[in-house]
């Protein structure tokens, strides 16, 4: 059988495996440099867009051949995860919860993929001597979306997810450089037409344009990071302790669809949308113990604890009076007291601002004494102040 031929009997053998090996969907791209992706990255960081996560160096993220010797061809994965919790706990007076986002349910999809990746590697491996590979999953340098456009996995949308007519947004990428001369797959015909739900529906405006994301004001970011956050961005946050689903859950492309085949990445929903107050005062071996295998874990309790206690503040339950002062009074991170000072503000009362002054009185740290100062002025003028 001739070259040709014989790789695109065994591509079409591969994709009926899919199913088998775990996988949802598989496509093909070419190991072509991504030569529009690169404007569209310089002018990305030209405009302050990137979040900081990414790979700085835009060739790498771009160009095949600088990460892997003579790539042929890429193959694109895509797993489907769950979009809708079924009976979930409900958030009580007294009982309030928090969000993780549907991307952190179940296992750790860095571990689920690259397993999913090693079956699809040890595949090939028995039927093609020579192989060669390179996997990569999120962390890695190529961007996930391109290639799994380029591989007719689904469409780039314009909350900059790629959809999938069948799958939806509810998909998690993979991608493997190969020395297999596949052919490439066709694109997919982008299907988002006229819809601007996402751009319309998106709390803090960081969609700024089809497919274009300021990172900064994101709040998947934003509930990532580990230090102050501005008045205007915690009142967006709500009650997410990680990531955002906004843009995806008013997609019409997505909805009806929940994805429950694979077993690993089933939610716990205790973990998910877990009680608000316990976390304050969690330590890091039970924090380890209860969020290690999830993806949310990768930034440590810090950023969940500090949006915990956001949360508290934007429930405006006076329930929490009592646990937000004792993080006021106790604990040594300026960032987790300041924000401690701002939820009680957002609380009000008595009892609260007595606390906000008696703990202004002993702090040093001069952006947790601003939202000290901001809170009770808030508390004063019983209406919502923005720290300046």
């Amino acid at each position: 059988m001739e070259e040709r031929a014989y790789y695109a009997a065994l591509k079409k053998e591969m994709k009926a495996a899919a199913r088998s090996l775990g996988i949802d969907k598989i496509g093909i791209a070419s190991a072509d440099p991504f030569i529009t992706l690169k404007q569209r990255l310089i002018s990305h960081r030209e405009l302050g867009y990137e979040s900081g996560f990414e790979e700085p160096d835009l060739d790498k993220r771009t160009n095949p051949a600088l990460l892997f010797d003579k790539p042929q061809s890429i193959i694109a994965i895509a797993i489907a995860y769950p979009s809708k919790l079924q009976q979930p706990p409900k958030s009580e007076p007294g009982a309030r919860r928090g969000i993780l986002s549907r991307s952190a349910w179940g296992e750790d999809y860095h571990k689920v993929l690259r397993n999913r990746l090693g079956r699809l590697e040890s595949w090939l491996s028995e039927r093609v001597p020579g192989f060669r590979a390179e996997s990569m999953v999120d962390t890695g340098a190529l961007s996930d979306r391109a290639v799994a456009e380029r591989a007719g996995l689904g469409w780039s949308a314009k909350n900059c997810s790629i959809l999938s007519e069948d799958l939806g947004s509810w998909i998690y990428l993979g991608e493997m450089i190969t020395n297999l001369p596949f052919e490439p797959d066709e694109l997919v015909t982008d299907g988002c037409g006229e819809c601007t739900k996402c751009i319309d529906a998106c709390p803090t405006d960081a969609l700024v344009g089809p497919g274009q994301l300021n990172s900064s004001r994101c709040i998947s970011f934003i509930t990532q990071t580990k230090g102050f956050v501005e008045d205007g961005y915690m009142r967006k946050i709500g009650n997410r302790l990680y990531g955002c689903d906004t843009c995806q859950t008013v997609c019409p492309v997505n909805r009806g669809k929940n994805w429950t085949h694979q077993p690993e990445l089933q939610p716990d929903h205790e973990l998910v949308k877990p009680l608000l107050t316990p976390l304050l005062t969690i330590g890091n071996k039970e924090f380890q113990r209860l969020y290690a295998s999830s993806s949310s874990a990768w930034r440590g309790k810090k950023p969940i604890q500090r949006n915990a206690v956001i949360a508290l503040g934007n429930f405006k339950d006076r329930g929490a009076v009592p646990d937000l002062i004792q993080v006021l009074r106790q604990d040594v991170r300026p960032v987790m007291r300041g924000t401690a000072a701002w939820s009680l503000g957002r609380i009000g009362g008595a009892e609260a601002e007595k606390a906000i002054r008696q703990a202004l009185l002993q702090e040093a740290d001069d952006d947790a004494r601003r939202y000290m100062e901001q809170a009770l002025l808030s508390i004063a003028d019983g209406a919502d102040t923005v720290p300046r």
